[in-house]
């Protein structure tokens, strides 16, 4: 689990340097695998915007620009990027900029140079070039039209930020989400925990898509509702993108983006249809012998009775919990589509997609475990992203079937963290430390474990929740 530390502190932000977050996670269980920076160290690179250009008089393939960075003159840079243009807003390395070093290991300095007899006075950056996306297309770092000139672009990109890496065991299937990891954080610190903003979806049409549960075993629940009229001109808002990327996820199409955005933030993955392209009713089931489903990655699997598939009156559509298929994918022609949210039995997804030689982020969660009980919040912050970046109508929340939402109980003795864990917390502190991590508990020390905490099923189970907070450098 890969995520900046700028989104976490967004939702919990202890009095803690990067360092001692990291060891404070580590110390919890959450082991921080890897710190690494957003981007190599380099200096004096402005946002810059060029204001006029021309071709240069002795070479085809360079522009003499005029670049604003907030001075009373501009300056005249030589380029020979193919996107540069009048009206965008660029990095711009000035005189004595240092850049991230080349391959002889050594810092790249700008200073004034000729290019075929014309002085350039700075350098207009790709992301290569400044060591942000070595996989970026080719071509100037095109920022936000809105992106202030003459600012420092490390302060304007949040260039200092670090991104933790976490190595989590399959227990903590609640931390796969930068809110997730928040909780712990939280419960670790004592730090307030900021809760994931939920702004109910007022249906604006009263159309409904046919779903059938026929496999109980496979779907505890199945919840969806249809969003007609997107824009199909819409793009993903660079802040998007730019989480994303620091997730190590790559930003496709505003649709799939926002279903990406809200699993990496929430734990909350989902799956966006296009709506004209499904044949009746949805059935959630399990596969047959001998069908077939082309998915979105372009490979076609061979499926059988241990697979779940959502398939229309025609095909099989989606391979349950795991991958959507090709036929229904959304494309830049999209105009209606159907946002998809279920709670998938973790036993029905866990190695499915190993079978077919490969692994997804959504399947990944949903064979640990998903909180069932975020589904019609997960759906509707979805939603509310669509309808404020992609437009459109939306309908009611339509639900098949039911999740297991009530809270498991378990009788607990709070000797148990002496006689099973070797530490002596004191009853008070046990309690503090169980309602931080989200458990209720009885005055009869009858403790109702948390719907996202599918692993805790017994007293050692919660012995090792205690410990693990007092810290397992106390042990």
């Amino acid at each position: 689990m890969q995520f900046p530390e700028s989104w976490l502190r967004e939702f919990c932000n202890p009095p803690l340097d990067t360092q001692q977050l990291a060891d404070a996670l580590t110390m919890a269980g959450l082991e921080v695998e890897e710190l690494a920076p957003v981007a190599p160290a380099f200096s004096g690179v402005v946002v810059g915007e060029i204001l006029s250009t021309e071709q240069h008089p002795d070479a085809d393939r360079l522009r003499v620009c005029q670049v604003s960075i907030g001075q009373p003159e501009p300056l005249t840079i030589v380029c020979g990027a193919p996107n540069a243009r009048p009206g965008i807003r660029v990095p711009c390395a000035t005189v004595g900029a240092l850049l991230p070093p080349g391959a002889d290991g050594k810092p790249f300095q700008i200073k004034v140079g000729k290019l075929r007899g014309v002085a350039s006075h700075g350098m207009l950056c790709s992301h290569t070039e400044l060591g942000i996306d070595i996989d970026a297309p080719d071509g100037l770092y095109e920022l936000a039209a809105d992106a202030p000139v003459g600012q420092d672009i490390r302060a304007y990109l949040n260039l200092d930020d670090q991104l933790f890496t976490l190595k989590l065991t399959p227990n903590l299937a609640h931390c796969l989400s930068v809110y997730g990891v928040a909780q712990e954080l939280s419960a670790i610190t004592g730090a307030p925990l900021k809760q994931p903003t939920i702004n109910p979806i007022q249906a604006q049409h009263d159309q409904r898509l046919p779903v059938t549960i026929a496999a109980p075993d496979l779907c505890g629940r199945f919840a969806g509702r249809i969003v007609r009229g997107i824009n199909p001109t819409a793009v993903t808002p660079d802040w998007m993108v730019a989480r994303l990327a620091r997730c190590g996820q790559r930003a496709v199409a505003p649709l799939v983006d926002i279903s990406n955005y809200v699993m990496f933030e929430l734990g909350r993955p989902s799956h966006i249809f296009d709506l004209d392209k499904i044949h009746g009713g949805l059935t959630v089931r399990w596969g047959k012998a001998g069908e077939s489903l082309k998915l979105l990655n372009g490979n076609t699997v061979t499926l059988d009775e241990n697979v779940g598939v959502i398939a229309d009156e025609v095909a099989v559509e989606s391979l349950a919990g795991i991958m959507g298929g090709d036929a229904t994918a959304v494309t830049d022609d999209t105009q209606n589509v159907y946002i998809e949210a279920a709670f998938w039995w973790p036993e029905s997804i866990a190695g499915r997609s190993r079978r077919f030689n490969f692994s997804t982020d959504a399947g990944h969660r949903f064979e640990r475990g998903v909180d069932p009980a975020f589904l019609d919040d997960g759906l509707a912050i979805a939603t509310k992203l669509v309808l404020d970046h992609a437009g459109g109508t939306a309908s009611a929340i339509a639900r098949s079937g039911q999740a297991p939402v009530a809270p498991r109980n378990i009788s607990y003795d709070t000797q148990y963290c002496q006689q099973l864990g070797g530490v002596d917390v004191a009853p008070d502190e046990q309690r503090n430390i169980l309602e931080r991590l989200g458990f209720s508990v009885s005055d009869d020390w009858r403790v109702a474990v948390p719907t996202w905490r599918r692993d805790v099923d017994g007293p050692a189970d919660i012995v090792e929740e205690v410990v693990r907070i007092v810290g397992l450098d106390n042990v």
